[in-house]
C-alpha cells in the first residue's frame, strides 16, 4: 500500500479518539503514513497526540504524528479526512426532545429521524460545510469519511453541496448480528448478513450462518412464536408484519416509523421506548473517568495494549483498501445509490454492501426492497433531502417543508412551533439561518459530480 495522509477530525473525543487511533497505528499497511490530528480542544488534542506518539512507538507503526487546532494547517495533501464532530452533545440532544414536547410531540428517540434529525444535523451541517470549504480547497482528491449523526444526512450534505466525496459509517450491522444471534442462540460473528435500505433503518436481505451457510430466515420465522417479551418487541412485529429483519433495534428504526407518536394510543409504552437519558452527572463522571485512564495511558503508567482492538468502525479499514486496491467487501457503508438498490432514489444516500479498491467504493447491487418497505425509506428520503437542503443553504420555509413531511408530524402549527423553538435554542450553532437564505445559497457551491 502506498503511503497516504490521514487527517482525524474531532480526534480529542475520550469516546471517539483513542479507537480511531489504533485503527491506523495498529494496521501495518499505513507504515510510512501521515496521521494528521485536528480538534477545537488543545487539551484534549495534546493528550491523543501524546497516546498516538506511544501507539507509534511501542508498536513500531512508523507513522508520522501532526496535530493542531487548525485544520486548515493538516488538510493539504490529505488522502482521507475523518470527521466526527459535535457540539455540547448530550445538552443539545436534551433540548431536540423537549422544544417538540413542549408542543405536545413525544419523540421516541430524538437523535436521527423526527423533528429532532433535522435540527441534529442542521447543527453538525453547520461545521461540515465549512470543512468541505476547506478540503476543496486544500485536498480536493480527498475522501471525506464521516462518523457524525446524523449519517447519511450529513454524508448526503458533503456529497451534494459540499462538493467532496463522501461516505458514511456506522455498526450496525453489528448490532443487527447480535441481536440475531442472542435470538437464536448463536455467536454473532457466526451471522452475517446482507441488508440494505437506509442507516438505522435497513432490511435484512439474507442471514445465514458463517461455519454451516445456512439461511437463518426459518429459525427466526419459528422465534416469532417465542420471542423473549423484553427484546425489542417494535422489531418482532414490523417483522411480523412486513416479513423481513429490521436493522437495528428499536429505538433506530422507531425515528422512522409513522406509528410510534400517537399521543391518544401512546405506542411508546407497548413498545417499552424509553426517552433518551440525559444524565449529565452520569455523563460527565463517564468521560472524567475515560480521560483519566488515556491520561494514564499517554503518560505510560497503564499498558495500551487493550487498545489495540481499535475502534470496530471501518472508515481506516476502507482507506487502506482504497491506497491498496485490495478489491475488498464490506458489509454497510452509506454512499449515494447508483442503481444500487433501483426502487430507492438514485444519489439518495443508501446504506447497502459495498466492493473497495483503488476505483473508490462502489454498492453492490442489491435488487429492488419490497414495495412497502421501499415506500417507508422513500418517504424518509423525502424528508432527508428536504432537510440537508435546507440546512445546508439556511433556508427557513425548506426547513419548516421538511417539518411538515415528517410522519411524526401532524398539525402545520405544530410544525411552525417547534421550527422557532429550534431555531430560538439552537441558535448560536445554526449560522446559516442568521445569515438568511440568498446569502447562505451564495455560500453553496456548483457541485462537481466525483468519482466514488
Amino acid at each position: 500500500m502506498k503511503a497516504v495522509k490521514v487527517v482525524v477530525i474531532g480526534a480529542g473525543s475520550a469516546d471517539f479518539g483513542p479507537g480511531i487511533l489504533a485503527d491506523v497505528l495498529g494496521n501495518p499497511a499505513f507504515k510510512g503514513s501521515t496521521l494528521a490530528l485536528v480538534d477545537i480542544n488543545r487539551d484534549s488534542l495534546n493528550l491523543m497526540s501524546a497516546l498516538a506518539k506511544r501507539m507509534n512507538r511501542e508498536w513500531a507503526s512508523e507513522v508520522a504524528i501532526e496535530a493542531s487546532v487548525d485544520r486548515k494547517r493538516m488538510l493539504p495533501e490529505a488522502d482521507f479526512v475523518i470527521v466526527a464532530v459535535e457540539v455540547e452533545r448530550m445538552e443539545r440532544w436534551r433540548l431536540d426532545f423537549e422544544v417538540p414536547l413542549k408542543h405536545g410531540l413525544r419523540q421516541p428517540f430524538s437523535e436521527n429521524g423526527g423533528p429532532a434529525g433535522f435540527a441534529h444535523a442542521a447543527r453538525n451541517i453547520a461545521i461540515v460545510m465549512g470543512i468541505c470549504e476547506d478540503m476543496r480547497r486544500l485536498c480536493p482528491d480527498a475522501w471525506f469519511f464521516n462518523y457524525t449523526n446524523p449519517v447519511p444526512r450529513i454524508a448526503l450534505a458533503a456529497s451534494k453541496y459540499g462538493g467532496v466525496k463522501a461516505a458514511g459509517f456506522c455498526h450496525g450491522i453489528g448490532i443487527g448480528a447480535e441481536m440475531i444471534g442472542r435470538l437464536l442462540g448463536i455467536p454473532d460473528h457466526d451471522v452475517e448478513l446482507k441488508a440494505a435500505g437506509l442507516n438505522h433503518f435497513t432490511w435484512v436481505l439474507d442471514a445465514r450462518r458463517k461455519s454451516t451457510a445456512a439461511d437463518l430466515y426459518p429459525a427466526l420465522r419459528r422465534k416469532l412464536k417465542s420471542w423473549p417479551a423484553d427484546f425489542h418487541p417494535l422489531t418482532k412485529d414490523v417483522f411480523e408484519t412486513f416479513g423481513l429483519f429490521p436493522l437495528c433495534g428499536d429505538s433506530h428504526i422507531a425515528e422512522y416509523l409513522p406509528w410510534v407518536s400517537d399521543p391518544i394510543t401512546k405506542p411508546w409504552e407497548k413498545y417499552r421506548l424509553n426517552p433518551p437519558r440525559f444524565d449529565h452527572a452520569r455523563s460527565q463522571h463517564r468521560r472524567e473517568e475515560l480521560w483519566r485512564s488515556m491520561l494514564a495511558m499517554a503518560r505510560g503508567e497503564e499498558p495500551i495494549d487493550e487498545l489495540r482492538e481499535g475502534s470496530g468502525e471501518r472508515a481506516c479499514h476502507v482507506a487502506a483498501a482504497i491506497a491498496g486496491n485490495s478489491n475488498s467487501y464490506e458489509l454497510a457503508i452509506n454512499i449515494p445509490n447508483e442503481g444500487y438498490v433501483p426502487n430507492l432514489p438514485q444519489g439518495a444516500i443508501v446504506e447497502v454492501p459495498v466492493m473497495v479498491s483503488a476505483l473508490g467504493i462502489r454498492g453492490v447491487p442489491v435488487g429492488c426492497l419490497p414495495e412497502p418497505m421501499a415506500e417507508l425509506c422513500r418517504r424518509q428520503i423525502a424528508v432527508a433531502e428536504l432537510a440537508v437542503k435546507a440546512a445546508a443553504t439556511g433556508d427557513r420555509r425548506l426547513a419548516l417543508h421538511a417539518l411538515l413531511m415528517d410522519p411524526m408530524v401532524t398539525d402545520m402549527e405544530r410544525a411552525k412551533a417547534i421550527l422557532d423553538g429550534y431555531l430560538e435554542v439552537h441558535g448560536d450553532l445554526l449560522p446559516q439561518f442568521r445569515r438568511g437564505r440568498a446569502a447562505a445559497s451564495r455560500s453553496v457551491p456548483r457541485v462537481r459530480t466525483p468519482n466514488r
